[in-house]
């Protein structure tokens, strides 16, 4: 990744983010099958910043995910009033904006008053949600969101997870850990 003039970090390409997310996802030891709540954990451990997962009753039709930041911990919110496969992937894609160090709406405040009534403004330092993102950041937090989720699914069918008790599962779990090819 590469830092603009806003402090902000860009993929250069889409192999560049995957080999980026399957070495972060290495890091964290994050195997098959996937757990959406140890890789926040983990994650939240590598960043030294807390990550706690709220479901909530988002207005619809609108975002089914936001990203806040506050001065000492991240809030995933994810549509409460979904299925949980759905549940997962927008959790996948705010991990995604989280990841890729994306901005937000610090400035909407109307927004934060609709939706977090009981939440002051000063308190919420970034936001982030699909309708105010640019379409590289979407397509980045989408990216990273579909390159976990693979790489799961992967080890899984492979039987080769971080928790594989197979003998023929750890050896290809072995193969492919340490290499940045497909996997």
């Amino acid at each position: 990744m590469r830092a603009d003039n806003t402090g902000r970090r860009h993929w250069r390409g889409e192999a560049h983010l995957r080999r980026g997310v399957k070495q972060l996802l290495r890091q964290l030891n994050i195997g098959a099958p996937l757990d959406v709540r140890l890789l926040c954990e983990r994650l939240s451990e590598h960043r030294g910043r807390p990550i706690k997962l709220v479901p909530y009753p988002l207005p619809t039709p609108g975002a089914f995910g936001l990203w806040i930041g506050t001065s000492t911990e991240d809030f995933v919110l994810y549509q409460r009033d979904t299925t949980p496969a759905h549940q997962e992937h927008i959790i996948l894609h705010e991990l995604g904006h989280i990841i890729s160090d994306h901005g937000g709406d610090e400035d909407d405040d109307d927004l934060w008053k609709q939706i977090f009534p009981d939440i002051p403004t000063d308190v919420v330092l970034r936001a982030l949600r699909r309708e105010g993102y640019s379409a590289v950041a979407e397509r980045e937090a989408e990216m990273v969101a579909t390159v976990i989720k693979e790489w799961a699914v992967l080890l899984d069918g492979l039987g080769a997870g971080s928790r594989s008790t197979s003998a023929a599962g750890r050896r290809l779990g072995g193969a492919f850990d340490a290499h940045e090819g497909w996997l």
